[in-house]
């Protein structure tokens, strides 16, 4: 099968977890002896379209305004025309029979038009790995008001992209059910967990070492790496990073970016965390080299979500088999799946003494961090493997060619 993915962002260009996810689908798929073709925007490129290939992936970058790392209203500006340029770019590609079927991830929320115009053209079926239930979060937030404008504008494309599906895919079992309340049961879904390839990354002579650059040698190093926005509530881990000052060999290193780095950075100043280190995002391959010399694996969720998600990031700490420490909204299962399957140390985000104590006992255990670290790595093979969730999609196009 020759199968379409659509993302809003993508490798070598992006640091974020999504854009690894799919490029590791993609791989995957093309072992078992499909075709794949990525179609996902370049900020401000001057081509409409350039073709390209990284590990035998075709990738089609078609260009597009900023939407990352610009303002609120800019973004959803330039979100809005993701279709519309798109289809643009790439029409001319498109022939009845080039497509056998399309992956799309969302966020974006803005892909559904994209996706309508290549189903009519190719006659094929869709499928929406959805990890965000937007505009929810942001309203959960309070950074947009429910009815609202902002709040009817963003409901009508998720709406669209929504129904363009023929398929949908939710991280967990709550925010399958959430969402299928929210809709109404309107849609077909299913469980799909996030995925990782599982395969460690090892440390060479060339790899960046982390600990002599920022001189770290004998510290334990609390990991944080992704995006740093509200939906994380940065501040949760700002306040953990505070009340762990007197420990002097434990050390917070974030990586990122988002709406929230201001926050974080300011906050570092003003408690004067010598504890902390910010750095802004690096590459894949850098990335990879600062993890795989840390101790700790990070995370927050905002105690104001309704949604229950399972952060990307949190894959990249199990496949170097790191010990998983972090927060999250209440009833969210990601702390039941952690915490039986002895992968790490969650709690609701608002118990900090609790996140405290789980801090400070992963900081005097190496043992225990390192068996913590074993079962995050067994968790994700036994339920969070690039081949899991690619067999789980990709024997819904083969269901439905057979019905064809």
């Amino acid at each position: 099968m020759h199968l379409a993915l659509i993302i809003d962002d993508y490798l070598p260009h992006s640091t974020r977890v999504g854009a690894k996810m799919f490029h590791e689908l993609a791989c995957y798929y093309i072992s078992l002896g499909h075709q794949i073709t990525v179609i996902t925007p370049v900020e401000n490129q001057k081509e409409k379209l350039i073709q390209h290939q990284l590990d035998s992936v075709n990738i089609w970058y078609f260009s597009s305004g900023s939407i990352k790392n610009t303002s609120k209203y800019k973004r959803a500006l330039n979100e809005t025309f993701l279709s519309t340029r798109a289809w643009s770019a790439i029409s001319s590609q498109i022939k009845p029979n080039t497509f056998d079927g399309i992956i799309y991830y969302s966020p974006s929320i803005f892909f559904g038009n994209l996706v309508s115009k290549i189903k009519n053209h190719c006659k094929c079926k869709s499928y929406l790995v959805l990890r965000d239930l937007f505009p929810q979060w942001i309203i959960d937030a309070g950074i947009i008001k429910q009815n609202s404008i902002a709040d009817k504008y963003f409901r009508f494309f998720e709406k669209y992209s929504y129904n363009q599906s023929d398929y949908i895919g939710l991280m967990s079992e709550r925010n399958k059910l959430i969402f299928e309340k929210m809709t109404q049961y309107n849609y077909t879904t299913e469980v799909l967990r996030n995925w990782a390839a599982l395969t460690p990354h090892s440390i060479t002579h060339n790899s960046i070492n982390i600990r002599n650059k920022l001189k770290l040698k004998d510290k334990v190093i609390f990991f944080y790496g992704g995006n740093i926005g509200h939906a994380q509530d940065m501040a949760n881990l700002m306040r953990l990073v505070k009340a762990m000052k007197d420990h002097d060999n434990a050390h917070f290193l974030f990586i990122g970016q988002g709406d929230e780095v201001n926050l974080v950075l300011q906050l570092a100043n003003e408690w004067d965390l010598s504890n902390f280190t910010y750095l802004p995002s690096v590459n894949q391959d850098e990335f990879k080299d600062i993890l795989a010399n840390t101790d700790i694996g990070l995370f927050s969720l905002s105690a104001q979500h309704t949604a229950h998600n399972f952060p990307g990031k949190l894959l990249g700490y199990m496949v170097q088999s790191l010990p998983i420490l972090g927060s999250v909204n209440p009833d969210n299962d990601l702390l039941d799946i952690v915490n039986e399957n002895k992968a790490g140390l969650i709690t609701i985000n608002g118990d900090d003494e609790k996140l405290l104590d789980n801090a400070i006992t992963l900081y005097n255990d190496c043992r225990l961090r390192k068996q913590l670290g074993y079962n995050a790595y067994s968790l994700l093979e036994k339920e969070f493997s690039v081949q899991s969730a690619g067999n789980t999609i990709i024997k819904k196009f083969e269901e439905w060619n057979e019905n064809i």
